[in-house]
């Protein structure tokens, strides 16, 4: 966001905007951050209803016929000339191929855990994603954290395993996939920054927009989603379920796919417009009513020891946006 003006504050410090363009900014961030919040919300407990609630079997199928829609709205959207995006070519492909392949496994692993484990224990566990880049950017970059972030690492480590020890509903599979989700997702966002900026080399423009990114990670999906497909033996199930007759259940199918691709351009705009630390800020508070819907909504069995591990995790999380914050304006 660029320094404002006397007549304009900064709208992250949460300052009153007197400006006409103020004001405008201020209702775009309000707007952008609602998006934000339900399309995130809304995507996780729409896949957890297929998954469980309908008892679909078939996690990389549904990850997969979500890409194939974000990739024909953008794919339309570029040809309408309604948005811009560059040309797939090989040399831009082999750049990303890597990273695409932690992007995939990243989806997949998200679809299993979310089949065997209840909406709250999955946002509390993947605060452990954050323990595993904070200890990758020290490894790999250099990169010292200060005490407070450290002591909300720590936090999250204890929430995650107590927690675990008082779900009542523990599935020992559906910790494996979600602990394999935390390293994918860590890895996936140390090496994407490192990818973009060589992707930018290749391309015809120099440069790299968050269409272009989505076109490219969800096309490149597809082939790897089939062969996927196939070594699961998914196409066996998808013959014989009854459940892609259900028109209902295809509905439910598509607003999965408009949702994943609604996270991928609301989480950009709100980030345009307040910056990354209202965007940490609401994407750790964004965990609070999800856990809570997710409890509701699904009814799952909880007792006061896990729902204090829950809360704690949570609060872990907000903790740990905050020292993330504080570091970065110390550095």
């Amino acid at each position: 966001m660029n320094a404002s003006t006397d007549d304009e504050h900064d709208v992250e410090n949460g300052k009153f905007v007197r400006s006409n363009r103020g004001v405008k900014l201020s209702n775009q961030a309000l707007l952008s951050g609602i998006a934000y919040c339900l399309s995130s919300c809304g995507m996780i407990l729409v896949n957890k209803f297929v998954l469980s609630s309908y008892n679909f079997n078939a996690g990389i199928s549904l990850m997969l016929y979500q890409n194939f829609i974000s990739v024909v709205i953008v794919a339309t959207l570029s040809l309408l000339g309604l948005v811009s995006t560059e040309p797939l070519t090989w040399k831009l492909i082999k750049v990303w191929l890597p990273v695409n392949v932690i992007f995939v496994g990243m989806l997949v692993t998200s679809m299993f855990s979310l089949k065997y484990i209840n909406v709250a224990m999955v946002t509390v566990l993947k605060n452990v994603t954050n323990v595993i880049t904070a200890l990758g950017e020290m490894y790999l970059f250099n990169k010292q954290h200060d005490n407070r972030v450290w002591t909300a690492l720590f936090l999250m480590i204890i929430s995650a395993v107590t927690g675990g020890i008082t779900d009542l509903s523990f599935n020992a599979t559906g910790y494996a996939w979600q602990t394999l989700n935390c390293f994918l997702t860590a890895s996936y966002s140390l090496t994407l920054r490192r990818v973009m900026d060589t992707a930018k080399q290749v391309t015809k423009s120099g440069d790299l927009n968050e269409f272009s990114m989505v076109l490219l990670n969800n096309t490149l999906s597809m082939p790897l989603g089939i062969f996927l497909i196939l070594v699961f033996n998914e196409v066996d199930y998808l013959l014989t379920t009854p459940l892609l007759r259900l028109p209902s259940f295809w509905m439910v199918m598509t607003l999965s796919g408009f949702l994943g691709l609604g996270i991928s351009f609301s989480s950009m705009w709100f980030l345009h417009q307040t910056g990354a630390t209202t965007y940490s800020l609401v994407g750790s508070l964004n965990k609070i009513p999800l856990s809570v819907a997710g409890i509701l909504l699904f009814h799952v069995p909880t007792s006061l020891q896990n729902s204090a591990s829950i809360f704690f995790g949570l609060l872990a999380g907000v903790f740990f946006a905050r020292a993330k914050i504080r570091e970065r304006s110390q550095s």
